[in-house]
């Protein structure tokens, strides 16, 4: 058994002092007076107890295999140092954004393909020799105009390989790229074949003819995923009417509403919201849309996740309640218990109560910035780090 003492212990309704969190065979045994039993102690000198973070959408996996458009790492290395990255950022359960485009006109990236998307898959899915530091999921991403994603993707979560998927459409004029000019400036830089050789007029134009997956196709896929409770998720919803579409295929989960008021609207309706940290951290989203602090002030944004740079969900918590007063339990839930509950696994995970994984963070807040000094996954010690004061 293991007791972690002098802790403050963030649990979702309120943080608890002066009790001895024990963990036993993995989970999290009791709240206790003292350590009776406890072969290892451990002193959190004041310090937040935090559950492991859940991050449901982030592509960090690509930038560790190809760090530069002409350099591409071995795959199981890459996947190794982005790991230990995670661990580094508190992060317990990955859902990695595993990205299926169609076109190189958003999408450019040999990683991006039917092939190296299966290959990664294995890789995260499949047992490393070594063992693994943190849970790895597969989020499995879903462009709209890529017709040969519907017999894959079906095959992948048949083989148990999936573990959410997501409707994307970044078609210019909607959705996240409402904003002709945002989406220019977004795509150039990727240098596609195709906006080389047809012009930005005829990019519009491909994208006002191109064929797309089919709403029956769309309600059978979602189907599927519910019949292996697996989380199906909806892209940059930016209207009620796409909002309506989205509950007739099955969708439950909100992933970057563009407004407030969509916002709003996919809660009305049941819906999970999701918000990236970085948005929170920078004030403002990278496509202009929503504020994901605005977001979270009007409780309008269930989960937060890292996006693209895992660092910022535990940074996102703690400015949200040293910066506007949010209340620090609501801030954990939407990194922990919340994405636990959308991705229908808060009965092992997700939050600090007894019979539950002890997936664990001890927190320091340095210079006023939350400094991670413990990770504890199912009940094992993966990171010890002290500061120099």
């Amino acid at each position: 058994m293991i007791a972690i003492t002098n802790g403050k212990i963030v649990t979702p309704d309120e943080i608890i002092e002066n009790q001895i969190l024990l963990i036993d065979k993995g989970r999290i045994h009791s709240f206790s007076q003292n350590t009776d039993g406890a072969e290892t102690v451990v002193d959190a000198q004041g310090r937040y107890i935090l559950p492991g973070l859940i991050d449901v959408h982030s592509d960090k996996i690509e930038q560790f295999i190809q760090p530069r458009p002409t350099s591409q790492m071995d795959f199981a290395f890459a996947f190794n140092a982005c790991e230990r990255d995670l661990l580094s950022s508190g992060i317990t359960t990955m859902y990695h954004s595993i990205a299926l485009f169609q076109d190189e006109l958003f999408g450019k990236s040999p990683l991006r393909t039917s092939e190296n998307v299966k290959k990664i898959t294995d890789l995260i899915v499949g047992n490393q020799p070594h063992g693994r530091l943190i849970r790895h999921r597969v989020h499995l991403r879903i462009e709209i105009d890529n017709l040969d994603a519907y017999d894959l993707v079906q095959d992948m979560i048949r083989q148990g390989k999936v573990h959410q998927i997501s409707f994307m459409d970044h078609t210019p004029g909607q959705g996240q790229y409402r904003n002709l000019e945002v989406y220019y400036d977004s795509i150039s830089p990727r240098g596609g074949k195709e906006i080389e050789t047809m012009g930005f007029e005829g990019v519009l134009e491909h994208h006002k003819t191109k064929q797309t997956l089919s709403l029956r196709q769309m309600k059978e896929l979602a189907a599927l995923a519910r019949a292996n409770e697996i989380a199906v998720a909806s892209h940059d919803d930016d209207c009620d009417e796409k909002l309506a579409i989205n509950k007739e295929i099955g969708v439950d989960i909100s992933e970057f509403p563009i407004s407030l008021d969509v916002a709003k609207s996919a809660k009305a309706q049941g819906l999970f919201t999701v918000v990236g940290a970085p948005n929170i951290l920078r004030g403002c989203s990278h496509s202009g849309n929503m504020s994901g602090a605005e977001a979270v002030l009007e409780d309008l944004a269930d989960i937060i996740c890292s996006d693209y740079y895992p660092a910022a969900i535990l940074h996102s918590v703690f400015h949200m309640h040293t910066k506007y007063g949010v209340p620090l339990p609501q801030m954990v839930n939407r990194v922990t218990f919340n994405p636990a509950r959308a991705m229908g696994t808060a009965d092992d995970y997700g939050s600090i109560e007894p019979g539950k994984k002890a997936d664990l963070l001890i927190v320091d807040m340095i210079a006023n910035s939350p400094a991670i000094t413990h990770v504890f996954v199912d009940g094992n010690q993966a990171l010890n780090t002290e500061y120099w004061r």
